[in-house]
């Protein structure tokens, strides 16, 4: 095991280089075989874990730039600024002005959400309503929650979720998930395929084709340090 300043210099030297890591990198960067040594020095030099991949990929706290909504991502592992997802889809659901439906969020944060909002509903923390036949998840606080789902209403009158795909883009999405080779394939690495070629499709669109027709999505991916990106 390395000391404390050698480690501290070995872990911003690797995540400098690939921005993110996972555990078997960060035992072997510092040579030991113990996950509570490694901790003790990601926790010294300050960083942050994944909420995508079951939490696994590690980074320093200064590399991420979060977005608007607090979100970054490598390649398709994605980090939060609120840390865990439970505390960012409090955050994401009390901040949208119009709230989000199920399909929203999954497309948005590329990681299943249904137990973890189901939770929170029956926790009291994230409130629930439906809109048009459809579930949107708004504010616990009564008041905010009735300014949302107002507030979708008046902005998609006749809204009815992400715009159908034609049948031919259709095939794309079904044939780029299937040479993606993956057991589980990420809507939005799918996605950000068929954009590179010129296909106007969002994370959104992609996500329901492959709940549609039954294709697997979003984990058992292969370790981001093995993938090239797109």
């Amino acid at each position: 095991m390395l000391d404390s300043i050698s480690s501290a210099k070995a872990l911003r030297s690797l995540l400098r280089r690939t921005l993110v890591a996972d555990i078997d990198q960060l035992l072997g960067t510092l040579k030991t075989r113990s996950r509570m040594s490694v901790f003790r020095r990601l926790r010294e030099v300050g960083y942050r874990s994944s909420y995508t991949h079951a939490g696994r990929y590690y980074t320093l706290s200064d590399i991420p730039r979060f977005d608007e909504r607090g979100l970054w991502f490598h390649q398709d592992v994605g980090f939060s600024r609120y840390g865990t997802l439970k505390a960012m889809l409090i955050a994401l659901v009390g901040t949208e002005p119009t709230g989000f439906t199920h399909d929203e969020l999954e497309g948005l944060l590329h990681v299943r959400v249904h137990n973890t909002l189901l939770d929170l509903v029956r926790q009291g923390r994230v409130g629930r309503d439906s809109v048009e036949g459809v579930y949107l998840y708004i504010s616990a606080s009564p008041e905010r929650g009735v300014e949302q789902k107002q507030r979708r209403g008046g902005a998609a009158e006749g809204w009815r979720g992400p715009t159908p795909l034609a049948t031919t883009t259709v095939i794309e999405v079904l044939v780029e998930a299937l040479q993606a080779g993956r057991v589980r394939v990420s809507a939005a690495l799918v996605a950000r395929r068929l954009q590179s070629r010129g296909l106007d499709v969002a994370v959104e669109q992609v996500a329901g084709v492959l709940k549609q027709y039954g294709v697997q999505a979003g984990k058992k991916t292969a370790p981001a340090s093995k993938r090239s990106r797109v």
